[in-house]
Formats: C-alpha cells, structure tokens, sequence
C-alpha cells in the first residue's frame, strides 16, 4: 500500500518561513520523481516545485529564489523549504510521487497571515 504522509504546515506570518516533508512508504522512493503542488481555494491545483530521481529540480516561476525542494532517499522523504512566505502562498500543499502511476498525499494547511 502506498502512502505519502505530508507534515509541517500551519500558520506563519508574511515573510516567514515553513518546511514541509513528505514520508513515503509502499513505493521504491528514488526512482520516483517527487513534486509538490498547491492548491488555494476557488484555484486549481498547480505545481510548485519538482524533483526528479537523478536530483534535477523544476519550480514554478512564483516560488523561485524562495522555495527548495530537496529529497533523502535513505529516508524516502522529500522536503520543501519554504521562506519569505507570502499571503498568496496560502493553500494545501499536496506532495506527489511519480513514474507510470501517480501518488498522491492527502495535503497540509499552509496559511500565511498577519
């Protein structure tokens, strides 16, 4: 069974910073590429930032010089570094694992709010 745990959302200030991880189990992690996606409410669900299994990353224009993604293979978990966070950062963060089949976490909370 497949599952990717998502953990480290919440509340956090403008210009703050948050780092969300995603624990996976039920898949051999480093051939997966892993990817982190958002979505606000009323939005679709976008990407933010990817990570392939050969640590080539990819981010969406709006996080860049901001966000980090980064992944532990020995601890099948994937990482995202969040700073200089902005109100319009403010959605669920869903982390994703894929290859020929797409993995979905169930998402975490990110606000951020004065």
């Amino acid at each position: 069974q497949v599952q990717l745990v998502e953990s480290g959302g919440g509340l956090v200030q403008p210009g703050g910073s948050l780092t969300l991880s995603c624990a996976a189990s039920g898949i051999i992690f480093n051939i997966y590429t892993m990817g982190w996606y958002r979505q606000a409410p009323g939005k679709q669900r976008e990407l933010v930032a990817t990570i392939t299994s050969g640590g080539s990353t990819n981010y969406q224009d709006s996080v860049k010089g901001r966000f980090t993604i980064s992944r532990d293979n020995a601890k099948s978990t994937v990482y995202l570094q969040m700073n200089s966070l902005k109100a319009e950062d403010t959605a669920v963060y869903y982390c994703n694992a894929r290859r020929a089949v797409t993995y979905w976490g169930q998402g975490t909370q990110v606000t951020v709010s004065s």
